[in-house]
This record gives C-alpha cells, sequence and structure tokens, in this order.
C-alpha cells in the first residue's frame, strides 16, 4: 500500500475509532435503530440529488445499502444499547478482519502469504483477550448483534468489489440512501410504532451532533476513502487496517465516558498493532541482479 494512502486510511480509522463514542451518544437518549436511520438519511440528502447513480446494476446500490446501513451500524448501534461498551463494541467488530481475510484467500483467491497469516493469529489472539477480559462489559445479546455487524462488513466489501465500480463516492451515497427506511421498519417491527414519536420527542442537541459526526466525518469522507482502497488493492491487505479503529474507540471511550481500559485490554490493543504492521506492511523488495558480460580477448 502506498504511503500516501495508509496515512490516508490510518486517520479514517482515528475518526472511525472516535465514531463509537458518538453512536453512545447518539443512542443514549434514542432509539438506535432510528438514530442509524437518521445518520444515513442526512448523509445521502441532499446530496444524491446533485451525482448521478453509480453505472452498476440495482442489485449492488441495495445490498450495499442494506448490509452497510442495517446490518453493520445499525447492528453496531443496538449492541451498544444491549449492553456492551462503545470499546468494547468496536473491539468485537473487528472480527470482520478475519472474515474479510478469508473471503479474499477462499471467494477472491487472493493469497495470503506467511507474514499476513501470522498477523492474523496475532489479532486473532488479542480478539480472545478483548472478549475474557471484559469486566462484565459483554452481553450475550449484545454479542449476538455485533457478530451480524461484523460479517455483514465483510459481506459488504464484496458487494463493492463484486460490482466493479469505479466511483467510490456516488455508490457510497446511493447506497447510503437505502438504508433510513429498512432501518425504520425494523424498529417499528421490533417496537411498535410509537417508537418514531418517542424518538422525536427524546430528541436532544447531543442527538443531532452525535448524528452529524457519524453523517458527514465517519460516512461520507470514511467511506469514500474506504471504499477507494477496497477498489485499488486486495480485500486481505485493506480489511487489516480496521484493526486501528478499537485502539481509538477504547481511548475515545476512555476520555469521553470514563471507559476503564483494563491491563488485558492494553495488551490486546498492542497486539492488534503489532499484527497491523505484519499484514500491511508491504514486503522488501529484492535487490535487482545485474548480469554483468564479461569480454575476452581471444
Amino acid at each position: 500500500m502506498k504511503r500516501t494512502d495508509l496515512l490516508l486510511s490510518i486517520t479514517v480509522m482515528v475518526i472511525w475509532g472516535f465514531n463509537f463514542s458518538m453512536i453512545k451518544l447518539g443512542v443514549s437518549d434514542v432509539n438506535p435503530l432510528v438514530s442509524t436511520a437518521a445518520r444515513f438519511a442526512i448523509a445521502a440528502i441532499p446530496v444524491v440529488f446533485f451525482i448521478p447513480k453509480p453505472d452498476v446494476p440495482w442489485r449492488y446500490v441495495v445490498s450495499y445499502g442494506l448490509l452497510f446501513g442495517v446490518g453493520v451500524w445499525g447492528m453496531a448501534s443496538w449492541s451498544i444499547t444491549a449492553g456492551l461498551s462503545s470499546g468494547m463494541s468496536s473491539v468485537l467488530l473487528q472480527a470482520n478482519v478475519l472474515i474479510g481475510m478469508a473471503v479474499g484467500v477462499f471467494i477472491l483467491k487472493e493469497s495470503l502469504p506467511t507474514r499476513k497469516l501470522i498477523g492474523a493469529i496475532i489479532a486473532s489472539v488479542a480478539l480472545v483477550i478483548s472478549i475474557a477480559f471484559t469486566n462484565g462489559n459483554v452481553t450475550g445479546f449484545g454479542l449476538f448483534l455485533v457478530a451480524i455487524s461484523a460479517v455483514s462488513w465483510a459481506a459488504f466489501g464484496l458487494v463493492v468489489k463484486a460490482s466493479k465500480t469505479k466511483n467510490a463516492f456516488v455508490f457510497n451515497v446511493w447506497g447510503m440512501l437505502v438504508a433510513p427506511i429498512p432501518l425504520l421498519l425494523l424498529a417499528v417491527f421490533i417496537h411498535g410504532d410509537q417508537v418514531l414519536a418517542e424518538s422525536i420527542q427524546q430528541w436532544t442537541w447531543n442527538t443531532s451532533f452525535a448524528v452529524a459526526f457519524q453523517a458527514y466525518p465517519t460516512t461520507l469522507f470514511g467511506y469514500w476513502v474506504w471504499n477507494n482502497m477496497l477498489i485499488r488493492y486486495p480485500m486481505s491487505t485493506v480489511a487489516p487496517l480496521t484493526l486501528l479503529v478499537p485502539v481509538f474507540a477504547l481511548i475515545s471511550g476512555f476520555v469521553i465516558f470514563d471507559e476503564t481500559l483494563s491491563v488485558p485490554q492494553v495488551i490486546a490493543c498492542s497486539l492488534f498493532l503489532i499484527g497491523i504492521s505484519l499484514i500491511v506492511r508491504a514486503p522488501k523488495k529484492a535487490a535487482p541482479i545485474v548480469l554483468l558480460s564479461v569480454a575476452t580477448k581471444h
């Protein structure tokens, strides 16, 4: 991966890490599915009226919107109200990295060098540590929801690849336009139509700020960069970058909500960083072999 692309991707990982605290802020008073629907509605509108539909079949746009909007962020937001801390939700979501690498290897037939395999093993160990030493901030239902989110993350990356889209920003915006209605319908199906009126009544300035942060720097900017990286590089290289997200999410959760960082969590973060360095670091190029022709006089 080019250095400029790597730095841009890391910047997005910082934003995405901080975003988990914004999700927690946004769902403190309002139903998580409703607040997620608002996030994607204001991210897509009015931008969608100024850009043409991406030159891909509708099935890719709709699949992306459902997986990305409902599957990833609807479930991740819900997992926080289901008992996960914002930091732990981000950590457990990183199972998508292992799924993404597996998809890259077994479905997309991408190669997996030994160095990346070792990095994946280290990352897996870090994930186990994070689950085993949670200070009680993991619930069974929350774990189920974030597992759906992780699988959906890997799946939407596959949709981006399969669509062969050339304009990541346009594809992202039109895909987001699909998400709000299914999210609201799911909220009404689970909680009844009163959930909409209750959400409006309970809406606060904190909710507005949190939703705006999720819509603009996180979604419009972040996923424009992310989808571009998916288009340019193998999934097995791009997916592991998200291992940086829980590092920044745990830090922001500690700073904003006073969520504690246990010693095992610090160890897990360190292991994440080691795994990333092994997976995304470009292999050293072998020194060129120069053949010299020696002319001999007879």
